[in-house]
């Protein structure tokens, strides 16, 4: 199938690309479904895209290659509606604030993404603690490679 992108125009995927995100994304409730995709000359960053409006991309990244310590806990909920069983399952991103100056770039921590490799279903999770914060700069770690 084809779908419109906002950075890499329109492009073929397969169905099993797809990420299923069943209450949407906080501000973006009725986009259900999405897809990752590479940003070319960079292995840091990636876009995850809605599979039905173009204008509907986010950059993203491995919030550990950021914060090393980075740690939560999903909570049931969550777990529940991804149908985790095993840490394994899962893999976590985080949205990025793109600035003009990369330096000056920051990422969510406090609602990170949390997608289960198995049933292909994805949640942000907002965390109840202020441990972490909604702009956390990520400094020069994520320079084009």
């Amino acid at each position: 199938m084809k779908i419109p992108t906002k950075f890499h125009g329109k492009i073929d995927i397969q169905p099993e690309q797809l990420w299923e995100f069943p209450k949407g994304i906080p501000g973006f409730e009725n986009k259900k479904k999405f897809i990752l995709l590479p940003i070319e000359g960079n292995n840091v960053f990636q876009v995850l895209q809605s599979a039905t409006t173009a204008s509907v991309a986010f950059i993203v990244a491995n919030p550990y290659t950021i914060m090393e310590d980075y740690s939560f806990d999903v909570d049931e909920p969550t777990v529940e509606l991804l149908g985790i069983e095993k840490e394994e399952d899962v893999f976590i991103l985080a949205v990025l604030s793109l600035k003009e100056r990369i330096d000056t770039s920051t990422i969510n921590l406090q609602a990170p993404l949390i997608f289960q490799k198995h049933t292909k279903k994805a949640k942000q999770m907002i965390l109840n603690d202020n441990t972490f914060s909604l702009r956390h700069p990520i400094g020069t770690l994520a320079e084009v490679e």
